[in-house]
């Protein structure tokens, strides 16, 4: 099925920032008394809940934007870090009118999540964490994953992007069986974004956040109670062993393994049981 047809009942608007410009944005269930706000990965964009959107606006307002420096977002050039962004997310949050929110982030999302949320308490209801960055990497297989994905980044930072380079960037956020969904639209998508001017501009300063990694690692002892960590079992660099410590240092924290095959992608990859643990959880606080 095509993303857009994933997507037929959302609503795509740029809403104007602050301090970040333009920022894209995609909303629904416009009405339901609680709001989820979804957060995609490094490089990425706001597609990556494609699959989510309108089966969870069902129950809730959800929204997923484009991180500035990513997507269709305004893109200056400047020092990114997952610090910053949390900025952005407030300042969001702000022009939306939405003054808390439940939160759910993927990699780089999750990780600008956990940050918004030490940092603003009051403005967040329930925080998930989905196979999220800025954890301590705890294995020698997952610092080796990072210097691997660092040069999947680099293959499109050094070079002119080509299908085959972005391909092989998206390929490292599946399972093995599920390369598949990794499919010419996706593909295609994720290439014309980075093709744009104003992203081959920016990407260089967006590597810098995952090759800083230890320098903004999340304060995990300022996390909430009740925080899920959404992981799987074949996540590349905060692997089951870095994951399992992290949360050990959140007193009342939940951590939650995928059944179903997924990698660092679970949302996308598994569609109908992260909808459904997340409705469970964004309602309840539970996962069972």
């Amino acid at each position: 099925m095509s993303l857009w047809l994933d997507m037929l009942g959302t609503e795509i608007r740029f809403v104007d920032t602050t301090s970040f410009g333009r920022i894209r944005v995609a909303e629904a269930g416009r009405g339901n008394a609680e709001t989820i706000i979804f957060q995609h990965g490094l490089n990425g964009h706001l597609e990556a809940y494609a699959k989510n959107l309108v089966p969870l606006s069902k129950d809730f307002h959800v929204v997923a934007f484009d991180y500035v420096g990513h997507g269709l977002s305004d893109k200056p050039v400047r020092e990114y870090t997952p610090v910053l962004l949390a900025e952005q997310l407030g300042e969001l949050m702000d022009a939306l009118d939405i003054d808390r929110a439940h939160l759910s982030g993927e990699s780089l999302g999750g990780w600008v999540s956990a940050h918004f949320a030490a940092a603003n308490p009051n403005r967040v209801r329930r925080l998930m964490l989905n196979t999220a960055g800025g954890i301590p990497i705890v294995t020698d297989k997952g610092r080796q994953d990072l210097q691997t994905f660092i040069g999947l980044n680099r293959r499109n930072i050094d070079n002119t992007p080509t299908y085959e380079s972005v391909q092989a960037r998206m390929h490292w956020l599946m399972h093995p069986d599920n390369r598949h969904l990794v499919d010419d639209e996706l593909v295609d998508l994720r290439l014309g974004i980075y093709l744009r001017p104003d992203s081959r501009a920016v990407l260089p300063k967006l590597n810098g956040i995952i090759e800083h990694h230890d320098d903004h690692l999340i304060p995990l002892e300022k996390l909430p109670p009740g925080t899920l960590f959404l992981w799987t079992r074949d996540n590349p660099i905060h692997d089951t062993e870095s994951v399992r410590s992290a949360q050990a240092q959140v007193p009342g924290s939940l951590l939650y393994f995928m059944n179903g095959n997924a990698a660092h992608w679970p949302q996308y990859e598994a569609i109908d049981e992260f909808n459904g643990v997340a409705t469970r959880f964004f309602k309840t606080g539970r996962i069972e």
